[in-house]
């Protein structure tokens, strides 16, 4: 009512709002899985395998998508694409507006969700390592933004991250629909390309040339200030860069790799294809008759004479 701006900051009093909203998670996670996704699976008559990869896509289709609406309207709102420079300046960011805390603290508790939900979804033990390293490369990379006051760099990179894992999943429920409906893994491909180098880019802008100008560079962890005296420092900055270079580019590696694969087994399918349809061509051939004509079922020599051979009678 008076016009101030309410800011908020973290403590352990977060703990008890992430446990809240697991719970409301998991409650939203049964809603889609009823409601939506075991519908279409008994239409679609899945394998086992298939089962659960749709299930993950489903969930994490509908996760995603909310998540990026959700986070290209903070970052719109808070101006933090239109004013690039505001993802360094004053730091550290400790005072955050109540959106940006609250959606932090939603993408947390998502992620945590995700860990009794191998439980729930009974997960088969070959998916696991997978999930949970997926699982906790989020966790430190979302706490890792939100402890040490890296919000909004966190946010135009999450926004990018989901961006390209919305079109994975989307083109593997197409997928699983029909198996010949490859397009949209291309689509994914452009996607990813074009978010890997937009995060490179915002790394080498925010590590290289923003933290390394801002006034306090001392280190104050009262105030919240962890990284700008280190990235002061040209080795360890260098060293930083270097090492987000390295993982970017074996992601990209990975990429590559998958895709070659991918278009390998593309073209050798279709060539087993034309081999068997070359095939069933040859097979389809009329067989060549015997000289002469038809007439009411018998066949007639050319001559008009029949072909059989007549019988001598004995004398």
């Amino acid at each position: 009512a008076d016009g101030e701006l309410v800011q908020y900051h973290y403590g352990l009093k977060d703990l008890v709002t992430i446990l809240f909203y697991i719970f409301i998670a998991i409650i939203l996670h049964a809603v889609v899985q009823e409601y939506a996704l075991d519908k279409i699976n008994r239409r679609l008559h899945l394998s086992k395998v298939k089962h659960s990869k749709f299930n993950e896509s489903g969930q994490l289709v509908a996760f995603h998508l909310t998540s990026m609406v959700w986070c290209l309207y903070v970052v719109v709102t808070e101006g933090y694409i239109s004013n690039p420079r505001s993802l360094w300046e004053n730091y550290p960011h400790v005072y955050l507006p109540f959106q940006v805390k609250f959606f932090y603290l939603c993408q947390l508790a998502y992620w945590l969700h995700a860990l009794p939900e191998l439980y729930f979804q009974k997960v088969r033990k070959e998916e696991i390592p997978r999930q949970l390293r997926c699982i906790a490369l989020y966790l430190v990379h979302i706490a890792g933004a939100y402890l040490l006051n890296l919000t909004r760099l966190g946010l135009i990179l999450l926004l990018l991250q989901y961006l390209a894992e919305f079109f994975f999943h989307v083109a593997r429920l197409v997928y699983f629909t029909d198996e010949n409906n490859e397009k949209l893994f291309n689509v994914w491909a452009v996607v990813f390309v074009v978010t890997r180098l937009f995060t490179l880019t915002l790394y080498i802008l925010v590590i290289g040339f923003g933290l390394p100008r801002v006034e306090n560079q001392a280190l104050d962890p009262e105030r919240g200030n962890f990284l700008s005296f280190l990235f002061n420092n040209i080795l360890f900055r260098m060293s930083v860069l270097l090492l987000v270079c390295l993982f970017q580019a074996s992601v990209m590696w990975r990429f590559i790799h998958f895709q070659l694969r991918r278009w390998r087994e593309y073209w050798n399918e279709q060539s087993s294809r034309k081999r068997a349809a070359t095939g069933a061509k040859q097979q389809a051939k009329p067989l060549k008759r015997d000289s002469g004509y038809h007439e009411n079922g018998v066949v007639k020599a050319e001559n008009g004479t029949s072909p059989r051979t007549k019988k001598l009678k004995s004398p």
